[in-house]
């Protein structure tokens, strides 16, 4: 009996899943260029300071030991 019930509340979780991902699908639209452009740019900035943080980091401990 106990495996019938993990089965259901399987597949209600994966019912529900699609549900909200078709509800998030309709909600969607695409980004003007301005919109792609500044997500563009804060995206390379965030990755440009965790490279550097993690050069800063590495030297660092090189000096350390």
């Amino acid at each position: 009996m106990e495996q019938v019930n993990s089965q259901v509340t399987w597949k209600t979780k994966i019912h529900s899943f699609i549900v909200q991902s078709i509800r998030v699908w309709h909600v969607l639209k695409k980004p003007s260029s301005e919109e792609f452009k500044m997500v563009a740019k804060i995206s390379g900035i965030g990755i440009l300071a965790l490279g550097a943080l993690g050069f800063i980091i590495s030297d660092v401990i090189t000096l350390i030991t």
